[in-house]
């Protein structure tokens, strides 16, 4: 059986020695990049690889393509590669902020065309509370090869930019609705969204305890936000391309697949002062 979207401790616990697993923690502070890495290293799921996500699920940034942009390809292959992964591994991403940055893990794996990728729902914080252990060991690593059947997912800053007066896509942007609306940005350097788009605060998706809400309540809620729209017109955007990945992973687990990513989102957007911008302010700080 493979897992394509949430994987429970349960189910994970019985597969912590299955040599056709991988399992890896993606944890990540954007205002404290050593954090993630820190936090592996003081404890984490037996079995685990670490993958940083501007080290490892970002490409390099040039101030024009967002806080990060995707990776190479072949290269983000050649690394899962290196540690195991192989075209009929299971692999299963965790984090402790609700997977927003495990989720990113599996839209990667997904567009460079392996989907048994799953994220762990609940994260560590669920794993430690079923009384699950962590560890200090890191893995061996078993180099494998990972194949890429890249898939078309993308959307550039061109297409959205020509989708302002065609409409033939619905963008949606995953941040906080503060930030949609241009207030208390810190991150990037001019507060607000790009015209036209709707809000979904990709923490919406999570329930108090911070695993994914029941497919029914997600399913209903989204197409009221898509009001008509397939779930292949529909474009995810955020700050820079990573929670955005929540919300594709939540469209996907409430069966509404097909979605696509702009992957520069409001980093790259407002980089370009000669874009149209809504609610445009000065960042708090940059």
């Amino acid at each position: 059986m493979s897992y394509r979207t949430l994987v429970d401790g349960a189910v994970l616990a019985a597969h912590l020695r299955d040599p056709e697993w991988r399992i890896f923690d993606c944890r990540h502070l954007l205002g404290d990049p050593a954090a993630g890495r820190q936090a592996y290293t003081a404890g984490h799921l037996p079995g685990a690889f670490f993958l940083h996500l501007d080290d490892d699920l970002s490409g390099p940034t040039n101030g024009r393509n967002g806080r990060h942009p995707l990776p190479d390809p072949q290269g983000l292959a050649d690394r899962l590669g290196a540690v195991g992964v192989s075209c009929g591994t299971q692999v299963v991403a965790y984090d402790d902020a609700g997977g927003a940055f495990a989720a990113r893990l599996w839209w990667l794996l997904r567009w460079l065309g392996h989907d048994r990728v799953a994220v762990l729902d609940g994260g560590i914080a669920a794993w430690l509370a079923e009384g699950r252990p962590l560890t200090t060991a890191v893995p061996e690593e078993q180099p494998a090869t990972i194949a890429i059947q890249q898939q078309d997912w993308v959307v550039s800053a061109d297409d959205v930019l020509a989708n302002l007066a065609s409409r033939k896509f619905r963008l949606i942007d995953a941040r906080s609705p503060d930030r949609f609306r241009g207030e208390n940005e810190t991150l990037d350097p001019l507060g607000g969204h790009i015209p036209g788009a709707d809000n979904r605060f990709f923490r919406d998706n999570l329930d108090a305890g911070g695993r994914f809400r029941p497919a029914a309540d997600l399913r209903r809620e989204f197409n009221e936000l898509l009001a008509g729209f397939d779930a292949r017109d529909v474009v995810m955007s955020c700050g820079s391309g990573v929670t955005a990945c929540h919300n594709l992973l939540a469209m996907e687990l409430a069966g509404l697949p097909g979605a696509r990513l702009y992957a520069g989102s409001w980093s790259e957007w407002c980089s370009d002062p000669a874009r149209p911008m809504a609610c445009r302010t000065s960042a708090i700080s940059a």
